[in-house]
């Protein structure tokens, strides 16, 4: 039986001082700061720890797990529920003490982050729960804040734009400065891993589970962007993560939901998906995601790389030259488990050289396997070992040995603040891509089109705290001088809204349509159609892929945004109103609809004004 601890005071946990942080784990390990820059020289202390824990702590710290509830002691009912039913245990706290896990990941819809200062108390509730512990190891806390359409944490912190977005702005001193902010925001709520920058090149359009979330198609582009984010991460003293090895890029199939094979030979391989990930550890990454893929030129037995030793230490480790930590895509996309069992699956990836086992569906399972694994002699504890000092070595370069607690302070001075807010909008500015414009019908004036329309899809914030696009977009409109309404037409606009949407667009100057991943059979290619034959003056914008433009026509202008969060929607208008210049150059190319051997647009397309 598992006793709950009494939960700390928000005041007590949200004001905990380094000192009193260094206290809790005296015993354990209180590196010094210059050793923090050289872990190397800690190993032995680091040693030390492990040679005091058991074979269940050992096993723990390999596990990253999701768990429910927005407090580590006192969460809401339906999250114990959960936690229950899906872990065995009803809080964080619990579970940091039956499985020892070493790290925790956060989710929106695990309802951990509703906001800010609530995270940061999770965050230090955890961090107690951890170093009560009788081997006393902070927890590596992550999630998956990549920017763009993939945000745990949402407003009052700041949104910046995602990859494709700073691919399109090309700049690495301001691809450098977002991870930088993002970074500061993460571990200002005690959040230190962060599963970004994404490092795969997105050279298939059709790709479902990457596209935006990619800087681009081009090799050495991205690379430049993901060493600049490395570095970004680094300063903010935030452990970023390259993912997915081997390159998730060239695929049709979505991994979350199927097994995807890549065909690339080995010499495409090293000239397509290896650039962006040797840059990264050239940079100095701390940890690199692998994925859920098959590549047989890399790995003739087609096991997914994830659970493949010829390419997570043949290639990651010994021709890459990569000692730092390797973190597994979650084991339980269904990607990782269409080959083998639940309970074979975090042994075989142990065995492939991974170090953290993140996020499986059971976790009794996964951690009971990998137990069983060890006692029967099929894992080796010196195997383990191996892992656990890497994770270690991380925990300490981040500083968690000496301070592993947020305060309101930081949170406050840091999340959201007036600075960040403005370089998020400064580097979004930049980004926004102008594709069409129709006799320079762009820039819009309030004087000559004041009366705008504005419809489209409206799909989920990313964060839960952005949007509807289409109202984002009209109220940025309205404080520029513009009479805008807004109309959501939906993803999939109804025979019955696209006439809704004609018949609110008599007497308007301009008709504003926001689109999102236009298909061949999109009836989102009709409701553009309709307003154009209304006569009134139609307008693009892209609010997730860019390729959209490539199945439309008759519109006077369109632009690209490469994401539907504020941010990125307010610079779109900027730019449409002439505040902005559009300075976006295209990341990827953008081929002819009906001719996929034409390119429409190349990389590095894009107009002026």
């Amino acid at each position: 039986m598992h006793h709950r601890a009494p939960a700390p005071s928000r005041r007590t946990l949200l004001t905990v001082t380094a000192a009193a942080a260094a206290a809790a784990v005296t015993g354990a390990f209180a590196p010094t700061a210059h050793a923090e820059t050289n872990a190397g020289s800690n190993d032995l202390a680091l040693q030390r720890i492990i040679d005091r824990m058991s074979l269940e702590e050992k096993v723990g710290q390999l596990f990253v797990m999701r768990v429910y509830g927005h407090s580590a002691t006192a969460p809401d009912q339906a999250d114990a529920d959960a936690n229950l039913a899906e872990i065995g245990v009803r809080t964080a706290a619990e579970l940091v003490e039956r499985y020892h896990v070493g790290g925790i990941i956060y989710f929106t819809w695990a309802h951990n982050t509703r906001d800010p200062q609530q995270i940061a108390e999770l965050s230090n509730g955890i961090q107690q729960a951890a170093l009560a512990r009788p081997t006393p190891v902070p927890v590596l806390l992550s999630t998956d804040q990549e920017h763009g359409i993939v945000c745990r944490v949402g407003k009052p912190a700041t949104l910046l734009p995602g990859a494709m977005a700073l691919g399109a702005g090309g700049s690495h001193a301001d691809a450098r400065k977002a991870a930088q902010i993002a970074g500061e925001e993460l571990a200002a709520v005690g959040i230190r891993q962060n599963y970004a920058p994404v490092a795969d090149v997105n050279v298939n359009p059709a790709n479902p589970v990457i596209g935006v979330r990619s800087f681009g198609s081009d090799p050495q582009a991205v690379a430049g962007l993901v060493a600049a984010q490395v570095k970004g991460y680094q300063r903010a003293g935030v452990a970023a993560t390259s993912k997915h090895f081997p390159g998730h890029g060239d695929t049709a199939v979505d991994s979350h939901y199927g097994l995807p094979t890549i065909t690339h030979t080995r010499e495409q391989w090293a000239e397509l998906d290896a650039p962006p990930f040797r840059a990264a550890i050239d940079a100095g990454i701390d940890s690199i995601m692998t994925a859920h893929i098959v590549v047989p030129a890399l790995d003739p037995s087609e096991d997914p790389a994830t659970l493949s030793r010829p390419i997570l230490t043949g290639i990651l480790r010994e021709q890459l030259g990569y000692d730092g930590v390797v973190v597994t895509d979650s084991l339980g996309m269904e990607g990782v488990r269409t080959k083998y069992g639940d309970e074979r699956v975090p042994v075989l990836a142990l065995k492939a050289g991974v170090d953290q086992l993140l996020n499986p569906p059971r976790l009794d399972v996964a951690w009971n396997a990998v137990l069983a694994a060890v006692r029967a002699g099929e894992l080796t504890e010196a195997r383990l070992d191996e892992s656990i000092l890497r994770i270690l070595r991380l925990k300490a370069k981040l500083g968690l040995f000496r301070q592993a607690y947020a305060t309101r302070a930081g949170v406050e001075r840091v999340v959201g603040s007036e600075s960040h807010l403005a370089h998020a909008d400064r580097i979004a500015e930049a980004t926004t891509t102008l594709l069409l414009n129709e006799d320079g019908f762009l820039p819009l004036s309030p004087a000559t089109h004041r009366s705008v329309l504005v419809v489209g899809a409206d799909p989920a914030s990313p964060s839960g705290t952005t949007g509807p696009p289409t109202t984002t977009l009209a109220t940025a409109l309205t404080e520029l001088g513009f009479s805008a309404t807004a109309l959501s037409t939906g993803i999939t606009p109804t025979a019955a809204k696209i006439e809704e949407a004609v018949a609110a667009a008599a007497g308007k100057d301009v008709v504003l349509v926001g689109t999102y991943n236009v298909s061949a059979t999109s009836p989102q290619r009709t409701l553009v159609a309709r307003l154009v034959a209304t006569g009134v003056p139609v307008v693009t914008v892209a609010i997730r892929n860019p390729y959209d433009v490539a199945r439309l026509g008759g519109q006077r202008a369109s632009l690209a945004s490469y994401s539907w969060t504020d941010v990125e929607l307010r610079a779109a208008v900027r730019v449409l109103a002439g505040r902005a210049a559009p300075r976006g150059r295209l990341p990827v190319p953008i081929l002819d609809a009906d001719d996929p051997t034409k390119v429409l647009h190349p990389v590095g397309y894009g107009l002026s004004y």
